[in-house]
């Protein structure tokens, strides 16, 4: 009989089901994004003409009108394209800080502050949330150079009538929108326009208990897509749009200008590739991104044996390559852990020439600086907390300055063959987006396993030199290994709390594009179009 008295409860289990996502197959391309409603719009722009750069440029506009916690026009990123036939490039509109930014601004407190990063704290938090947060934001620079160095000259009336019109719609009021909004909620109430458009009567919006759930309006977020679409992109830098934002801006005692708006320019670079096991080669965004601490890692993984799958001494040996990878990539920055959720979303594309785009784009925390700017409706980043307040370190708040990010846009190819893309990945999840990347890419190209079954096994997470976070699905070899080895957390994968990265990726083989989409993702899709 058993005692009840010493009954333990088990670990609490957040969704007890068995969750699956279908894979989409065509010769006409694929779009793979955290939003069906966003690669739904990519597919449009393939099926009427486009290629994969008009497609990613009208599902990255319209991510901004139906994931506003993940990026949009107040955002940064980083672009992959590869083109067959052709090397492959990178678009940069990475975060740099306003040529007016003043590192006196953001005093330190003499503690440590558990937010996104554990950067020393600063008083007020205004390096995390507020006017004072923001970097310039270069989003509608990039997918502006993305469509007219890549795209085939689809004008603005296609590429953004897609956002548009799910502005206009409004945002799903569904379950998945009232935990995105609740996360943040106690900050978006301190600023004027978050808080009315964000939490109506003071509240997140619950979404109905029966029936179909409705939409709210985004502010003025539709008339600026649709004053970008008749004035052109560049009118978010140089014309009515951009006075708009730093008038804004200015009101709330925030340095971006309009002298930062006017001189943001994308650019376009040679990617930088990555020898994968003498294979492939991976194709990556380079400098002030993941991709060294990820050159890093693979140097590790390709000594390690593949024969046996991805058994209890591969994990074990990819978890030791990712910490001595992260303890490097930190000896000069401090103890930057990340403790929060990330705000950050990833789009990839192929069309039916076998282009590939691989996008990740972001407002860094969840919502970015929660500050809607009122004129326009754009929603700004808070990409200031991406530098270490302590003055004089290697990644410390100065005019002008690039931070280090974690994006990780990766295309790949076959060994010796930079013109022929086989693949596209990336992910979103802050310094949990390498770990994902990496695992996609070992069970694709070592195991041979197909994107389908790559996206629903089960991975786990290095985010540091100090220890890993496990899938509890994993099997118990493989965590008793893991354990062997240092700090181990078992953890469930769900929706929320978000423990794992969300990956996507798509390959090609054979003319035919497989993409998937992360499983965990609620609104998630990847979506073929007709050939």
């Amino acid at each position: 009989m058993t005692d009840l008295a010493a009954y333990a409860p088990p670990p609490h289990t957040g969704q007890h089901w068995a969750l699956s996502k279908p894979a989409a197959s065509g010769k006409g391309g694929v779009v793979a994004s955290q939003s069906r409603a966003a690669a739904e719009a990519g597919v449009a722009v393939l099926e009427a003409g486009g290629n994969a750069a008009d497609a990613a440029v009208a599902a990255a506009f319209a991510l901004a009108a139906v994931e506003p916690w993940n990026s949009g026009l107040g955002g940064i990123g980083f672009a992959v394209v590869h083109r067959p036939g052709a090397a492959p490039l990178v678009v940069d509109f990475g975060p740099v800080a306003s040529a007016r930014v003043d590192p006196a601004a953001y005093p330190l407190t003499g503690k440590w502050k558990q937010d996104l990063f554990a950067w020393p704290e600063v008083v007020g938090d205004v390096n995390i949330h507020g006017p004072l947060s923001f970097v310039i934001p270069s989003s509608v620079a990039g997918y502006d150079l993305l469509r007219e160095r890549f795209g085939t000259g689809m004008g603005l009336d296609r590429l953004l009538g897609p956002a548009i019109a799910l502005a206009e719609r409004g945002l799903p009021q569904d379950w998945f929108t009232l935990l995105k909004v609740s996360s943040s909620a106690r900050v978006l109430r301190l600023y004027e326009e978050s808080a009315r458009i964000y939490l109506p009567d003071g509240l997140p919006p619950n979404p109905p208990y029966q029936g179909a759930p409705g939409f709210f309006p985004m502010g003025n977020l539709a008339e600026t897509l649709t004053r970008l679409r008749d004035r052109g992109l560049r009118d978010f830098y140089e014309g009515g749009l951009a006075a708009d934002l730093a008038a804004d801006i200015a009101a709330m005692g925030g340095v971006v200008d309009a002298a930062d708006l006017a001189a943001c320019r994308a650019t376009v670079r040679p990617a930088t590739p990555i020898a994968w096991r003498g294979t492939h080669t991976i194709h990556t965004a380079g400098g002030l991104t993941a991709a060294p601490t990820m050159a890093a890692v693979v140097a590790g993984m390709n000594r390690l044996p593949v024969e046996e799958g991805p058994d209890a001494a591969w994990y074990r040996g990819f978890a030791r390559a990712m910490r001595d990878a992260y303890a490097e990539r930190l000896a000069g920055l401090g103890a930057a852990k990340e403790t929060a959720e990330t705000c950050t979303t990833h789009l990839t594309v192929t069309d039916g020439e076998g282009m590939m785009v691989s996008v990740t784009t972001t407002l860094l925390s969840s919502m970015g600086s929660r500050v809607v700017l009122p004129r326009t409706g754009v929603l700004m980043n808070n990409g200031m907390m991406w530098f270490d307040p302590e003055p004089g370190s290697a990644n410390a708040i100065r005019p002008g300055a690039r931070p280090l990010c974690n994006m990780s846009p990766v295309t790949v190819t076959p060994a010796g063959d930079d013109t022929n893309p086989v693949m596209a990945t990336g992910a979103s999840g802050g310094r949990r987006i390498l770990a994902s990347v990496l695992q996609m890419l070992a069970f694709t190209l070592d195991f041979g396993t197909g994107p389908e079954e790559a996206a629903h096994r089960p991975r786990i997470d290095v985010s540091g030199p100090d220890g890993v976070t496990a899938d509890r699905r994993l099997a118990p070899n493989i965590l008793d290994g893991l354990a062997q080895d240092g700090a181990l957390e078992v953890v469930e994968h769900a929706v929320l709390p978000v423990n794992f990265a969300c990956p996507n990726l798509i390959a090609r083989e054979g003319g035919v594009a497989t993409g998937i989409s992360d499983v965990m993702s609620p609104w998630s899709a990847a979506l073929a179009a007709r050939a």
